[in-house]
This record gives C-alpha cells, structure tokens and sequence, in this order.
C-alpha cells in the first residue's frame, strides 16, 4: 500500500501543472454526479417512499437506475473532455446511452407519481436531479445553444409526461423550473471549467510554439552569422590559395608567404566561428573598413573608403559593419570588378554607407542569394533601411540608419588594445600589404 502511494506521489510530481489543473478537475466532475445522487436523490427518496408495494418497486428501481447514471456518465466523461479540447470525435454513442437513462429514470418518476409513492414535496428533488447526469455530458459535446435547445425540449417532455401521471398546476411549474435550474446548473457546474482547462491549454501550446520559433529565430541567427562571417574569409582564401599556385608554379618563394597567410585567415575563421556559436560576437566598424579595403585591393580592385566611423553608436557600428563585410563579400564573388568606393556620410539625425562597385552583372531577383534578406533583418533591429540598385555594370548598395538624439548616443567603442583587436587590424594591414 505504501508503494502504491509512491508511486501516486511520483506521478502526481511528474506531471505538468496544467495536467494536474486537468486532473483535479477530473476528479471534481467524476464526484459532482454522486454527489448530487446521494444528497438529491438516493437518501431522500428511499427515506420518503410509502410502504406499498408499488411505491417500493418504482422507488428503489429509480435509485438504481439513477446510480447506473452516475456510473455511465463517469465512464463517458473522459470522451467528452477530450471532445471539448478537440482531442477526440463526438461521443454519439455515450449522449445517446445517457439519454436513454435519463428517460428510464423520469419515466420511473412519473410512475412514482401516479400511485402517489411518496411524501409531498419529497418528488421535486428527485426531478431536480433526474436531469443532472445527462446535462454533464451534453454540456461538454454541443455548443450552448444547442444545449439549452436540448434542455427546453427535455423539459417540454418532463412536463407533458408528469401531466399524464396526473401532477396539475403548481406541480407542473415547479417540474418545469426544477428541470430548467438543474440544466443551468450543470452548464455553470462543466462549461466554465472545461473552458478555463481549454484557455490554459491553448496558453500551453501557445508557448510550446514560441519556443519552437525561438529555436528557429535563433538557427536563422546562427546561419545569418555564419553566412557573414565566413564569407569573405573563404572568399579571401580562395583568393590566396589560387595566388600561392600561381607563384608555386613559376617558382616563386612568395608562395610560402601567401599560404602563410592563408592559414592564418583560417585559424581567424576558426576563432570567429568559435564567438558566433556563443553569440558574443561584435562587430567594430573601423577595422571592417580597413579589412574589406585590404581584402580588395589584394584581389586587384581599386577600394577608396571615405567616412569616419567614430561618433556612432555601438549598435550602429555593428550593423554597418555586418554590411560592409557582406559587401564586399559581394565584390568578390560576383562579376569582375575594378574599383568600389565605400562613403560612410554621418550627421546629426542620420548614417548613410553607400557602396558602389563596377563590373557588376545583371543577376534575376530570383537568383540573388540570401546576404541581403540577412543584412535587412539585422539593420530591422535600429530601424534601418536597406536599397540597391544596378544597371550598366555598376551595382550601388545604399543603407541608412537613423540615429538617437546626442544624449542618447551609446559611447563610441574605445580603440580594442587586446590580442584580438591587434589581430583584426594586423589582418586588414596584412592583406593590403
């Protein structure tokens, strides 16, 4: 017994809060029918039923049935929960099992009536709960207005089949109102749980979906970066590596030199991608200027850079950055390029960078690739503007930033004095040379 209880414990811990919400609401609707059974229906009745034979027979044959309600209904119940959460189809058969108890017990009570089995007023509560069970299950499988159609038809039925059994006026209202509270009643009792469970639910998948498009948002992340990051470097390095043949194949001692600096580009790669994975990346504006106009000149492409990067604000400074390292990933790539002219212009409301390469070929939007959806991503984040525009061989890349009042601004990033800062500006300072 105690393991048993153990293992209850254990359950009841492994489950989620909303599965335990689920769970004693389970428990309180399976008790709601016994309930209403022993303190309407059972004890009264079976204390208020006449001596006579008759009396006797319809009497306990009522409590019966309405104790195979209270067992149906708890058998059903978890369909009709799973119906209303649009886990399962309607349970037909169950209303329909349900239904037909709940006729046997009133016409039960209409006999009881006619031989006049027990004492006065002892009947209404028998009617008030005769429509209980059947009204659970019916409030958690239609709408509520078909509920409360249902319900002004069984209570059409109820009063027209007291009538026959020879109940007159005041009875009669009071079989009409009983059936009609007992309804209402079941409908608050069932409904608003079940709707609380549903809301909690919804909030439940509703979160599950968020983290899911959170782990997607932050896979796209890590693509974005990677994408920008190791672009140009492997543009680079493909640019040396074909250079150091070259070299290699007249004989040439530069050769080694060049695939030295191949393997340090690489071994930069490897430490960028290392910074990407944590997400600690940023980006200094400055030294991606240095580098993208070293990177292009050793390719043979005339770079003139213009604009001073200083005043602007951190974040700023790393979306501008992301945009130049992909421009001139960009260069390299496509077309055959003989000079681009990288302006940064910065006032008091604004920053533009303008990049413009010749030698550019004319590409169908649907072949573009997907640098420039990122780089309009990452420039959403401080409100910037991403355009560009080509035609007779000249590619032009506009972007605009607005930027915050002075006071506002973030300080300008100091001058990095670390190994990593002196590596990024020996790298710009390398490929130029």
């Amino acid at each position: 017994m105690i393991d048993r209880m153990r293992a209850w414990q254990r359950d009841w811990h492994g489950r989620s809060k909303i599965e335990r919400v689920e769970l004693q609401s389970l428990a309180m609707w399976h008790a709601m029918p016994w309930i209403f059974f022993l303190s309407w229906l059972s004890v009264p009745l079976g204390l208020s039923l006449r001596p006579g034979l008759a009396a006797q027979l319809f009497g306990w044959s009522l409590i019966v049935l309405a104790a195979a309600q209270c067992v149906h209904v708890n058998r059903s119940l978890r369909r009709s929960i799973d119906h209303y959460l649009r886990r399962a189809p309607l349970p037909r058969r169950d209303l329909t099992v349900a239904a037909v108890l709940m006729g046997a017990t009133m016409g039960l009570a209409v006999g009881l009536q006619a031989v006049d089995g027990v004492d006065n007023g002892m009947l209404g509560l028998t009617t008030l709960y005769m429509m209980m069970p059947f009204a659970q299950a019916l409030a958690f499988s239609v709408p509520i207005r078909g509920f409360l159609a249902c319900v002004a038809l069984v209570d059409a039925a109820a009063v027209a089949a007291f009538a026959a059994g020879g109940a007159r006026g005041g009875q009669l209202a009071a079989v009409g109102g009983l059936i009609a509270f007992a309804g209402l009643l079941a409908l608050v009792s069932t409904r608003c749980g079940a709707w609380t469970l549903s809301v909690m639910w919804e909030g439940d998948r509703a979160r599950e979906v968020e983290a899911r498009l959170a782990v997607a948002e932050e896979r796209l992340r890590f693509g974005r970066d990677l994408h920008d990051v190791m672009g140009r470097n492997l543009a680079v390095i493909a640019l040396k590596s074909e250079l150091a043949v070259q070299l290699a194949r007249r004989g040439r001692p530069e050769a080694v030199d060049q695939m030295v600096e191949v393997q340090r580009i690489a071994q930069e790669s490897q430490r960028e991608v290392r910074e990407v994975v944590r997400g600690y990346r940023e980006v200094d504006l400055a030294v991606e200027l240095a580098g993208a106009q070293g990177v292009l000149e050793a390719a043979g492409i005339v770079c003139r850079v213009s604009g001073s990067a200083a005043t602007l604000p951190a974040s700023v400074q790393s979306a501008l950055g992301w945009v130049v390292r992909e421009a001139a990933t960009n260069v390299l790539r496509h077309g055959d390029a003989g000079r681009c002219d990288i302006t940064l212009a910065v006032d008091e409301r604004r920053a533009a960078l303008v990049v413009e390469n010749d030698g550019a070929p004319e590409v169908a939007p649907e072949q573009r690739g997907s640098g420039l959806a990122g780089l309009r991503e990452r420039l959403a984040a401080v409100d910037g503007v991403l355009d560009f525009a080509s035609g007779d061989g000249v590619f032009r890349l506009t972007v605009e930033i607005p930027l915050p009042p002075p006071s506002a601004h973030d300080p300008a990033p100091a001058p990095e004095r670390g190994r990593d800062g002196d590596r990024e500006r020996d790298r710009g300072q390398g490929v130029a040379a």
